[in-house]
């Protein structure tokens, strides 16, 4: 993430939304309960499915901003998948 944003420092409009999903989805990935559900085994099958779900959208994201083609179309489907943060900082990984 700190990578993507050093390298969009000055992020055309679909640039800015994409790199604030990957911010979410990295974020998603490493939300706490998922490394507690694996490690309890308790639904560990759901967490390995949100965490692999997520950090795939994550690459995804990346992959689509290096490559110079965001999908846009696919990622209004996940912005409204995804949602929580609406507005978040991707500085913070400045």
């Amino acid at each position: 993430m700190t990578d993507l944003v050093r390298r969009f420092a000055w992020p055309a409009p679909v640039e800015a939304r994409a790199l604030r999903q990957a911010a979410r989805e990295l974020l998603l990935a490493q939300a706490s309960d998922w490394p507690f559900i694996l490690h309890t085994g308790a639904g560990p099958d759901y967490a390995r499915q949100r965490v692999t779900e997520h950090l795939t959208r994550f690459t995804t994201i990346r992959d689509q901003l290096l490559a110079g083609t965001v999908n846009e179309e696919w990622l209004a489907s996940i912005e409204t998948q995804s949602n929580l943060f609406p507005e978040i900082d991707v500085r913070y990984w400045g």
